[in-house]
């Protein structure tokens, strides 16, 4: 069988690769950058779907904080928002995070419950691309998304996985992927300045995090997955045999 990619968009889109495809969910601006922060801050981070499995989850852990915000709110009672910024800044609490966004931790959730899902942003999509190539047959590389809409930054971090995946002799599955690949191709993270993510985050004071995003770009040398509920490192054996990928086409 000949190892395969897609690029699709929205939690919703989970369903379609349920048990044939390995998830890798990315919201690049924020929840996928806020989550792989909160834990190389050395915390424990649980992506929820809703504000009542955020309250669920409170109520399990006991002593946490909650982190996130819906539609751009930050719900009542909670401690932070959905900001990289503000999650790397906590020094000395190293009480475990519970994540809530208006698509995001939705993405990540679904994923989870689909199969193996990854955790990609800008900051690690070139370890997560080596973490996938030649060890997972068909992948979908999927957006967030915001308000109908497949978001800049968000094409260009799964782009750049794609392209990878390519690069290493999988397929493009449908004529779209390769359309987002070949239109980010070599694309600088300041690409995405101009969609509506970033336009956002400067109106509504938060540019803080934009440039967090904007400057923290394959610094992070580990793939993250999601694990019972929980985003962790992934654990790679010390020896893995690779399998062998037949070179690239496109699907019919």
């Amino acid at each position: 069988m000949k190892s395969s990619v897609i690029i699709d968009c929205f939690p919703s889109s989970v369903k379609k690769y349920a048990g044939t495809h390995t998830i890798v969910a990315i919201d690049v601006i924020r929840a996928t950058t806020s989550a792989i922060t909160t834990v190389l801050a050395g915390r424990r981070c649980f992506p929820v779907a809703t504000l009542a499995d955020a309250e669920r989850m409170r109520t399990d852990l006991g002593n946490c904080l909650l982190a996130g915000e819906q539609h751009g709110d930050v719900p009542d009672g909670f401690d932070l928002n959905n900001s990289p910024v503000e999650l790397a800044r906590i020094d000395g609490d190293l009480r475990p995070v519970v994540l809530l966004s208006t698509s995001g931790t939705q993405l990540m959730c679904f994923g989870a419950a689909a199969g193996p899902a990854y955790v990609a942003c800008f900051r690690n999509y070139r370890a997560i691309s080596e973490a996938l190539a030649g060890h997972h047959a068909k992948v979908a590389v999927i957006g967030a998304g915001s308000r109908n809409e497949f978001r800049e930054e968000d094409q260009m971090c799964c782009a750049w996985i794609a392209e990878a995946l390519l690069d290493s002799g999988y397929k493009a599955e449908n004529r779209s992927t390769l359309d987002i690949v070949k239109r980010w191709s070599g694309a600088p993270p300041e690409a995405c300045v101009t969609g509506n993510s970033a336009k956002y985050l400067q109106r509504s004071g938060q540019i803080h995090d934009l440039e967090f995003v904007l400057t923290h770009v394959n610094d992070v040398d580990s793939a993250f997955v999601m694990s019972e509920g929980e985003v962790v490192p992934e654990l790679v054996p010390a020896a893995l045999v690779t399998a062998s990928i037949e070179p690239f086409e496109v699907a019919a």
